[in-house]
């Protein structure tokens, strides 16, 4: 691995949003001086050379005059950011002689140069963290204004190449064991502050407590927003898996982490302009789009008839799978993308058909091919859809009480607590076979006429029927209650509007 010639270093890169390993070789042969860097780097990488440069001069160190070759194994994997430019800087500097290699051959390096010989971050701390972890080894990156810290792994910083005279151990500096979460983080809203929606919360206390998706329709200031950006509020907090998976995303694409360190879910709520690729991943280098950093928490899609239908229809295969795959010609990309999916739309392009006080304005044809953007294929797999009404002037100026985000946790908590109990019960009346059927929700019998009532004067599908089904056993789990019974159907018939695809 060394030699008075040849040198590598531990690096990586981040294809999607992982940190894969990199190993940097230096060898220096008699020739024309210059630095060539091969191994599929792309132009930042290329553009190493010069910041290298200048940074091994201001440090003090000299720049050999010798044929320097820096390979970049795998070669088959294209190299992209910055981060490569530390390890390049040291495989050198080790490869002449300039420092000592005693420790090197122990740590993970990444960093981006500055001109001056400092080292900056780049994106990905996570990523290279976890990287760093599975190999046993210590992680080498520039200081930052708060790490992350991830259990078992050993991370170091370096704030400038100059002290590596003295050699790695002696230069690095342990990182802080934990970070700092910054106190202007703003307080998490509460449905306390939403009032005359009582309807819509139980609505949203369904959805969490079945992990359903759900769409609301309702006329402009009917309160759909707001009771959309508070759905993370009653959700129970993240499992330990679930927190390192999102805090690996949003390292990945330099999202702020302090909210996901004070344990609060993702909320993205991206506007109706917004690409294919910036909705499910994609660009050059691939990164995961608006459904994976609300892995683990809500997408939020307002003005839902607002989206083109192609971007909507890229959702498909997330909602089914919990998981985008992104085929390019450098290879496959997976990035994690299950989230609680909530959207929101007026019911005509005006927005106010059957509005109590606004009357619509809007053409039947204009209605129907409004109507046909919330129907089709992804509208097939939004299990709830309820409708908005604006709440009583006087309730507002009043300041009516309801429930508030704690009460509704509590019931989700409690919805989750007893699915997990119930479907842990070995059930012999149930077979495998049946795993999709409306036998799974243990219907009892006025529960079972209601559903088949409600069936026929609806002409509901098999499909219809399972989507019923599901949000009635999910009332019940609410309740605590082993059998699906009359009212938690027709209660979920009141959260399930009526569309042309169950009636198909």
């Amino acid at each position: 691995m060394s030699g008075a010639q040849v040198f590598a270093v531990h690096a990586a890169c981040i294809r999607g949003v992982e940190a894969h390993p990199v190993t940097v070789e230096v060898s220096m042969t008699d020739g024309l001086p210059g630095i060539s860097i091969v191994g599929m780097a792309d132009s930042s990488v290329l553009e190493a050379r010069g910041r290298i440069r200048c940074a091994l001069r201001t440090a003090g160190y000299s720049v050999p005059r010798k044929s320097i070759t820096v390979n970049l194994a795998p070669g088959d994997m294209r190299k992209t950011g910055s981060g490569l430019d530390l390890p390049i800087a040291i495989a050198i500097l080790a490869s002449s002689g300039q420092i000592p290699t005693r420790g090197l051959d122990s740590c993970l390096v990444v960093g981006e140069l500055a001109l001056d010989g400092s080292v900056c971050p780049v994106r990905g701390e996570v990523a290279y963290q976890m990287l760093a972890r599975d190999a046993g080894l210590v992680l080498v990156t520039a200081p930052a204004a708060a790490h992350v810290s991830i259990d078992g792994v050993s991370h170091g910083c370096l704030p400038h190449i100059g002290p590596l005279r003295a050699g790695i151990d002696e230069a690095v500096h342990a990182a802080p064991v934990d970070r700092q979460i910054a106190t202007s983080e703003e307080p998490e809203l509460d449905f306390a502050d939403v009032v005359g929606q009582e309807v819509g919360k139980r609505g949203l206390v369904v959805a969490a407590a079945g992990e359903l998706g759900m769409l609301m329709v309702g006329s402009p200031g009917s309160g759909k927003t707001m009771l959309a950006q508070r759905m993370t509020s009653i959700l129970p907090p993240l499992s330990d898996r679930e927190r390192q998976e999102a805090l690996c995303i949003h390292s990945v694409c330099s999202e702020p982490l302090d909210a996901l360190l004070a344990g609060r879910r993702p909320f993205r709520s991206p506007h109706h302009s917004i690409s294919a690729a910036g909705l499910v991943g994609g660009g050059r280098p691939v990164r995961p789009g608006e459904i994976s950093l609300a892995h683990g928490g809500v997408l939020f899609l307002d003005e839902l008839s607002e989206f083109p239908s192609n971007v909507l229809q890229t959702l498909r295969q997330p909602l089914e799978s919990g998981t985008v795959r992104i085929v390019r010609v450098e290879g496959a990309y997976t990035f994690p993308a299950r989230f609680q999916l909530l959207a929101a739309s007026n019911p005509c392009p005006c927005g106010y058909l059957g509005d109590r006080e606004v009357t619509c304005s809007c053409s039947p044809g204009a209605i129907e091919r409004y109507r046909a953007k919330l129907s089709g294929p992804l509208a097939d797999r939004i299990d709830m859809s309820i409708d908005v009404a604006r709440p009583d002037p006087e309730q507002i100026v009043r300041g009516a009480e309801g429930m508030d985000s704690a009460t509704m946790r509590t019931l989700v908590e409690r919805g989750r607590a007893y699915r997990a109990w119930r479907e842990s019960q070995p059930n012999d009346e149930i077979s495998a076979a049946m795993e999709g059927a409306i036998a799974r929700f243990s219907l009892d019998e006025a529960g079972e006429e209601t559903i088949v009532a409600l069936a026929r004067a609806k002409n509901l599908t098999g499909r219809g029927l399972v989507r019923l089904g599901r949000i009635a056993r999910t009332i019940a789990d609410i309740a605590e209650e082993p059998h699906v019974g009359r009212n938690h159907v027709l209660e979920a018939s009141m959260f399930r509007r009526v569309t042309e695809d169950d009636c198909l």
